[in-house]
């Protein structure tokens, strides 16, 4: 089986071939505010970024007889974890906004589908998409009738390493109580309670720890105080909350790797926001512990900033009382749709309708 796999993110379209479990290609084409400027809404990217994707297969002589094509999920309805099948009714939530989330991960079904559509027999497809909903009943209950709490969630990175490790110590992900935190420039925290997400927060915009580029959890009487101030219009508060937030807002930087050097060169105000910052992920991480009454098997941590010792060295020293902790630094997002895919194309998994 040959499998195109589709990943669009806010700065850049990772994409990969695999032969069966094989990676044959993997690229990640990057783009520059400059070029994505051009655009009014990441909806009308579509085009240039499949663009870029051909390109590249046609630069590296791959020959378009995919079996499948799989993308990166988007942010429609909540649904349940697995592989879906890109349909019209996904198409139209997705160019609709139905989710009301201006995010470049709705462009992978896009994408994937408007390339397997030119090739005879290929299918098209997501898997664990940021929106996938498995809440226990006591975790959609906010304080307030009027709404109930959402997940966002990187529902397929979190999934992928918790297949891992339970392969890793002989278990299945089934029989395993964990949880996973994943650091990136949004932070997520789920409870995988025998291979069900029954707890997670809304790492896009307003829930949790604050991030590099999130506000996370904000006092919500400030919050609502400051829509009203007229200092702002709603757009520009909905970027305080995801884009111009986190250490980005503090620090004028979402780097974690430059504000280790600016703490290295004495500065105490970027040292007090990233171990703010730190302290709030650790909280967050133990607060799920009282999903399980604290019977955790195990916590892990994975994401692009696992990869830095400042960061985890922290978090660790706050959280292992609870469980033992295990690191999986960056992510298996590729690999992971590919092996969806591949899995469904052998008969070896159900695949989902979207409805």
């Amino acid at each position: 089986m040959f499998i195109l796999v589709v990943n669009p993110g806010s700065t850049s379209t990772k994409m990969a071939v695999f032969e069966d479990e094989k990676p044959m290609v993997l690229r990640s084409i990057s783009h520059t505010n400059e070029e994505l400027s051009q655009f009014d809404d990441v909806i009308d990217q579509l085009d240039y970024r499949k663009q870029l994707v051909l390109n590249e297969l046609n630069r590296m002589n791959v020959p378009m007889t995919f079996d499948a094509v799989i993308g990166r999920g988007g942010l429609v309805k909540p649904i349940a974890g697995g592989v879906y099948e890109i349909n019209q009714r996904m198409l139209d939530d997705t160019y609709n906004g139905i989710a009301m989330h201006n995010h470049a991960c709705n462009l992978g079904c896009l994408i994937a589908h408007d390339i397997a559509v030119k090739i005879p027999g290929c299918r098209a497809f997501i898997a664990d998409p940021g929106v996938v909903d498995e809440l226990n009943d006591y975790a959609r209950i906010s304080g307030s009738p009027l709404m109930n709490r959402i997940c966002i969630w990187h529902a397929l990175n979190q999934r992928a390493i918790a297949r891992r490790f339970a392969n890793e110590v002989g278990k299945r992900y089934e029989d395993l109580n964990l949880i996973i935190c994943h650091l990136g420039g949004g932070i997520s925290v789920a409870a995988h309670e025998h291979g069900r997400a029954v707890d997670a927060n809304n790492a896009l915009d307003g829930e949790g720890p604050f991030s590099p580029e999130r506000a996370g959890s904000l006092p919500a009487s400030d919050l609502i105080r400051l829509s009203f101030s007229g200092k702002y219009t709603e757009k520009q508060l909905l970027k305080r909350l995801a884009g111009k937030a986190g250490l980005n807002a503090h620090l004028g930087t979402s780097d974690v790797k430059e504000i280790e050097q600016r703490i290295a060169a004495g500065d105490q105000h970027a040292e007090t926001v990233l171990n703010a910052m730190i302290y709030h992920v650790a909280k967050n991480i133990c607060a799920m512990g009282a999903v399980f009454c604290g019977e955790v098997d195990a916590i892990l941590l994975t994401g692009g900033l696992a990869r830095s010792q400042y960061v985890i060295s922290r978090i660790r020293k706050r959280i292992e009382f609870l469980a033992p902790t295990y690191c999986f630094p960056g992510e298996d997002e590729m690999e992971a749709l590919a092996l969806n895919a591949l899995a469904v194309m052998r008969g070896q998994r159900e695949v989902l309708e979207y409805d």
